[in-house]
């Protein structure tokens, strides 16, 4: 296997982990927490996800940075939208900005006050940080299939 196999397979591993763990938590722990107001299905969810989970977006980044080199070695093209590579990777870097962002906002502002009682703010960060995570892979998948070239 060459480099390029081997960094496209760990891509696809890291966001197997990404995306089906937000599909996971969003569409099954996150409605019966809210049905039975139980914070704490979430936190214990989160809780043994965050262990493979974030070395998961961790691999992703190194590897689509890699990859982006790979593919389109001068960054400053990264988001030229007339450039159907540049186009593409720039739409990955705005939707981790997106991720980070909201990311920081609930582990600063929501987590740790997170109660039964405002279990319904944590949701509104778990829905999108889950669609994000879909378009990522949609995204990634244009690379192959051409959808958003």
């Amino acid at each position: 296997m060459n480099l390029y196999g081997l960094l496209i397979v760990l891509h696809l591993l890291g966001a197997s982990v990404w995306v089906g763990g937000h599909l996971v938590l969003a569409c099954s722990v996150l409605p019966k927490a809210l049905r039975t107001r139980d914070a704490d299905a979430v936190r214990r969810y989160e809780e043994g996800y965050e262990r493979v989970g974030i070395p998961a977006l961790i691999v992703q980044v190194i590897t689509g940075i890699w990859l982006s080199y790979m593919k389109l070695p001068d960054p400053s093209m990264w988001f030229d939208f007339s450039n159907p590579v540049g186009r593409l990777i720039g739409i990955k870097l705005i939707l981790l900005a997106a991720t980070i962002g909201l990311a920081i906002d609930a582990r600063l502002r929501i987590i740790p006050k997170l109660s039964n009682d405002n279990l319904v703010s944590l949701a509104w960060h778990i829905v999108p940080v889950t669609l994000v995570a879909v378009l990522f892979l949609v995204v990634g998948a244009s690379f192959r299939i051409g959808w958003l070239y």
